[in-house]
């Protein structure tokens, strides 16, 4: 009987007519990096081949439409076109070729190989832009993450299935952040977009951050700065598609993208092109309609296993920011819709402190979840200390503060160089999560009594001075809580 039915199926489709061939269409326009193409019809996200005398042969997306106009964006040079070239349409929306041979590899933003290797023997072939998962079935934020960096494991904790942002200017330590989170983070698969930067720095990322060692478990989705504003997006697109690939089998992912800002960019010139107004700082309205698409493909995947999407993708974003963040308004999209923020300091990196993390500016928003309240107290009391010595530090810095005003500024400026100590960490040292924490707890805790004072108790800690341990929660006598509590 199936035998029956197979052939049956076999001979419809053969007596089915075959599809109607592409209607062919003509170039009348080229500005910038948009054609106009009119006679042909064909879908948002469609690829077309624009082909004109001497074998010139260009690929393009229809990435807009007006009346019976097409427009178009080509994902390479467009050198060699003239009037009146022929446009066809040879395909439906993007797809890329995704399995389990993508580790190791370097591509390009179309899925092409970079580093010289054959071409990928494809599993599947999934779209650019990714299905969306209910939010009622994702499984929540419970598991914290190693990442291997002492201020962000006791300070800063990260959950797997977070998303959170790199906010930093240029040149204060971005890269070689990433590059201690790749080599350090407990992650089964990492996946690495390097969109819009430099190109020199993407051989540097492969050959000295990742290595050897951290390329085998890696995958690297590499569109610089020279390449078309589409092939940037397709990129940022195509680096998500990987994270979900591994992360629908189960694994465990970190995806690190480096930058989302010119991903906004890239998206801004296409905008721009096909004559969308701009709105904020010269964004068009498509920008912050695609950054929360982008960013929420990460994350955990469904509770229920049958799904088959158990994994999950804990994701940096870094974002170039310049002056203040109220000024960028990619900046400001992006700390709506992320799940927490890591800013990089100038003034720190200035000082040689390297992570030159802000951790008065940074904050992760898992973090109550997947941690202790002795964890949650003792990074407040960090917190405390830190903050009242920057609130007061002009003050200080010009005498015009007296010891003995404020006990609390007193011990602020006591802890400052420990504090700024614990922070720094140097990229060749890997901290783990128990390690970071018992290294918060030593820094806070009181000092061991010396038996010369009597059995007093000894200064120079915050428990010390507020009379309890920060650990504890406790209040000193009197009534007035310790630094550190709430």
């Amino acid at each position: 009987m199936s035998n029956l039915a197979a052939r049956l199926r076999a001979r419809r489709e053969a007596l089915r007519p075959p599809p109607p061939a592409p209607v062919e269409g003509l170039l009348t326009r080229m500005v910038g990096l948009t054609l106009e193409a009119v006679g042909c019809q064909a879908a948002v996200g469609a690829h077309c081949e624009v082909i004109a005398p001497g074998d010139v042969r260009i690929e393009a997306e229809v990435v807009g439409f007006a009346t019976d106009k097409l427009y178009l964006m080509p994902t390479g040079e467009i050198h060699g076109l003239v009037p009146n070239a022929r446009v066809i349409p040879i395909g439906e929306t993007h797809r890329v070729p995704v399995s389990d041979e993508l580790l190791g590899r370097v591509l390009d933003g179309s899925g092409k190989p970079l580093d010289g290797m054959p071409s990928l023997a494809a599993e599947d072939a999934v779209p650019l832009q990714g299905p969306p998962i209910n939010p009622l079935r994702r499984r929540p934020i419970s598991d914290t993450l190693d990442v291997g960096i002492r201020a962000i494991n006791s300070l800063l904790t990260v959950g797997r299935g977070q998303r959170l942002g790199l906010f930093a200017a240029a040149g204060v330590g971005k890269s070689s952040l990433l590059g201690m989170m790749t080599r350090y983070t407990e992650a089964d698969v990492v996946v690495v977009g390097l969109i819009g930067e430099r190109g020199r720095e993407v051989k540097e990322f492969i050959e000295d951050t990742l290595g050897a060692e951290g390329l085998a478990r890696a995958v690297v989705v590499a569109a610089p700065a020279d390449t078309s504003p589409l092939m940037r997006v397709h990129g940022a697109m195509l680096t998500h598609s990987i994270a979900e690939h591994f992360r629908d089998r189960g694994k465990n992912v970190l995806l690190l993208m480096d930058s989302l800002t010119r991903f906004a960019q890239a998206q801004r010139e296409i905008g721009l092109a096909i004559d969308e107004p701009p709105t904020t700082k010269g964004y068009p309205p498509s920008v912050f309609a695609k950054l929360p698409r982008l960013v929420e493909r990460a994350g955990n995947g469904c509770a229920d296993s049958d799904a088959g999407r158990g994994g999950s993708i804990t994701a940096f974003y870094t974002v170039l920011v310049e002056g203040e963040y109220n000024d960028d308004p990619i900046a400001d999209a992006a700390r709506a819709i992320l799940d927490g923020h890591i800013v990089l300091s100038r003034e720190i990196a200035e000082a040689g402190i390297y992570p030159a993390i802000d951790i008065e500016a940074s904050i992760s928003r898992a973090m109550h979840s997947i941690t202790d309240a002795r964890q949650q107290k003792l990074a407040q009391t960090f917190r405390q200390l830190y903050a009242g010595y920057r609130q007061n530090r002009d003050l200080i810095s010009v005498g015009a503060y007296q010891k003995g005003s404020d006990p609390a500024i007193d011990l602020a400026i006591q802890y400052q160089p420990k504090l700024r100590q614990f922070i720094a960490q140097s990229m060749g040292e890997r901290v783990d999560s128990a390690a970071s924490l018992a290294q918060l707890a030593a820094l806070l805790s009181p000092p061991q009594q010396d038996a010369g004072q009597g059995g007093g108790q000894a200064s120079g800690s915050p428990a010390a001075r507020q009379g309890a341990d920060p650990r504890s929660g406790g209040q000193q006598p009197g009534g007035r809580p310790a630094v550190g509590s709430s």
